[in-house]
């Protein structure tokens, strides 16, 4: 029989080629084994399960819950081949974490954020301008932060304003169309990108640190809180405030200020009926059996009515692409400018 921790990569192998990531499990799980092993324990109990969950004693209960529920998960793959293994029961640690409320960015925020980016002091000329083009992307593209921390030069075609989104959630990839005014910011960043590091070795990420490689996800976030406490974003003591994910709801709620519920007749293509809700969760896509609801830049579809601007030099375009529809192929918005 395999030993606990054998077993637990066995577990993680597993899980993570049926396309789960489980980072934060696999550093649970194994941190879990090695618990067990002080305890001289070859199988799991449903006690030693919860003295471990328990074990960080200045954490909120949801996480002791989270990660009980890491044990949880893999007591029940290891129930199949040893039956000593005893799975924690659901009413351990009834915690549910408290989903955070998004923030709703206004232009003026977004505008004093991206001017902060500029202004920050520091030794390198190219870091300004790196956090002004990455805070841009991010609030009018609906791009996640570790998509657009994973965005490689190869990944852009500003000729065809599209962006390519690889290895993105469920390890899925899509394509993100850019206006041609984010097409020229993003230009001119990688021109000032390449004099700065011309004639030196550099990673072949779009964002990269003063030392050449993809940007540090735990940098990118102290750097904008540094920057919202500057422009009141946040209070100098505050330890919650707006985050860069809203920026997702941001770029949804500016893309599609009023949703349309989708009505699909059968036989008879769709029909578009105005409905007020609240931006929804995709900022990038909306699902509705096979029919999508998606971004394109202006001019790509035959008919267009307005656009929405963001900022002066960045600008999206909103359309609803019906793949299947025989007799409505694109529905597009656009806005004026500002």
């Amino acid at each position: 029989m395999n030993t606990l921790r054998q077993a637990v990569q066995e577990y993680l192998s597993l899980r993570r080629s049926l396309g789960f990531k489980l980072q934060d499990a696999g550093k649970g799980l194994l941190d879990f084994v090695t618990f067990m092993e002080r305890h001289r324990t070859s199988y799991i109990t449903q006690a030693l399960a919860l003295a471990w969950a328990q074990q960080p004693v200045n954490v909120q209960p949801a996480q002791w819950a989270k990660r009980l529920s890491f044990v949880r998960g893999f007591a029940h793959h290891r129930s199949a081949t040893d039956s000593r293994t005893q799975i924690p029961a659901q009413g351990l640690l009834p915690f549910r974490p408290r989903r955070a409320r998004p923030y709703l960015y206004s232009d003026d925020e977004i505008r004093g954020l991206l001017h902060a980016a500029l202004d920050m002091p520091c030794l390198s000329k190219l870091r300004p301008w790196t956090y002004h083009c990455l805070f841009g992307l991010l609030s009018v593209s609906g791009l996640r932060l570790g998509e657009a921390r994973s965005l490689e030069l190869q990944d852009l075609d500003l000729k065809a304003a599209v962006l390519t989104i690889r290895s993105s959630k469920f390890g899925k990839c899509r394509l993100v169309p850019l206006h041609a005014s984010t097409c020229k910011v993003l230009a001119d960043y990688i021109a000032r990108r390449k004099r700065h590091w011309a004639g030196r070795e550099v990673s072949s990420y779009l964002f990269v640190s003063n030392w050449g490689n993809r940007l540090d996800g735990g940098e990118i976030h102290r750097t904008f809180y540094v920057l919202s406490r500057q422009i009141g974003l946040r209070g100098i003591s505050d330890h919650h405030g707006p985050r860069l994910h809203d920026m997702r709801q941001h770029a949804g709620s500016r893309i599609m200020p009023t949703l349309y519920r989708i009505r699909l007749w059968r036989g008879s293509g769709c029909v578009l009926t105005r409905h007020n809700q609240r931006p929804s969760r995709k900022a990038n896509s909306l699902s509705s059996g096979r029919y999508r609801v998606g971004l394109t830049p202006s001019g790509s579809v035959r008919e267009s009515a307005f656009s929405f601007n963001c900022m002066s030099a960045w600008r999206y375009t909103f359309v609803v692409s019906v793949d299947s529809c025989p007799s409505h192929s694109a529905i597009t918005e656009q806005s004026t400018p500002w």
